[in-house]
């Protein structure tokens, strides 16, 4: 049987253009101001963790914003990025430029699973504070209320290793056997199968990472089935 469900968000309840346009592009945007204004409070922590993970600790705001621009645009899973993306798509959310967006199949399936007494969690690279602020201002309206709770790569760690799903099925409190992992990355569903957990592929058209054996792999939530194992 199946007691929780774990989600991606990037490619698999949202289109991965609605996480790099909106939330990268916004972060990109902003980035050197927020850094600038913010270099005695907010963002101090990310200037040292940059200094140190970019080994030049005299850089200034100016160069600490290149580095991370830098990352952003390579995709690195850094935790001052996160935390600086985390702080400045806040703004945006709450000021009404940001919005999470799903795919038409995933908000009817999460709320049905919701009212059948499922568990739901999200597991992303995104930082928490965007995961939240991605479903408690979405397109659609407040779905915050349908997670139980969140997990990113510094509350659970990398999501290639298995490692990361024991720790999370440890904070939970689910037998693993009785977890669902819903990703479109063939690697996380490797680790999360490694840990001992269901898992299930999800590929939509015009998504970049293309389905993998020896998962089984579907093009909608709809044709996801929870309840029984998979």
């Amino acid at each position: 049987m199946t007691r929780a469900v774990v989600l991606d968000i990037e490619g698999t309840t949202s289109p991965t253009d609605s996480v790099r346009n909106d939330l990268y592009g916004y972060t990109e945007q902003r980035l050197p101001a927020w850094l600038a204004e913010n270099a005695a409070g907010a963002a101090e922590s990310v200037l040292a963790q940059t200094r140190e993970l970019a080994g030049e600790p005299y850089a200034g705001t100016d160069r600490i914003a290149e580095i991370l621009i830098g990352w952003l645009r390579s995709d690195v899973k850094a935790e001052p990025l996160k935390a600086a993306q985390g702080a400045i798509c806040a703004q945006g959310f709450r000021a009404g430029a940001l919005h999470g967006r799903f795919f038409a199949d995933v908000v009817p399936a999460l709320s049905a699973w919701h009212a059948a007494g499922l568990d739901l969690y999200v597991y992303s690279s995104g930082s928490e504070r965007n995961q939240r602020d991605w479903f408690a201002f979405a397109e659609s309206g407040d779905l915050s209320g349908l997670i139980t709770d969140h997990f990113d790569l510094v509350s659970a760690g990398p999501k290639r290793e298995a490692a990361s799903y024991d720790v999370i099925a440890e904070r939970i409190g689910v037998p693993a056997a009785q977890i669902l992992f819903l990703s479109d990355h063939p690697d996380e569903l490797d680790a999360a199968v490694a840990a001992g957990w269901q898992a299930v592929g999800v590929h939509r058209t015009g998504e970049p990472n293309p389905p993998r054996p020896p998962h089984r792999w579907v093009g909608s939530f709809t044709e996801v089935e929870v309840g029984a194992a998979v």
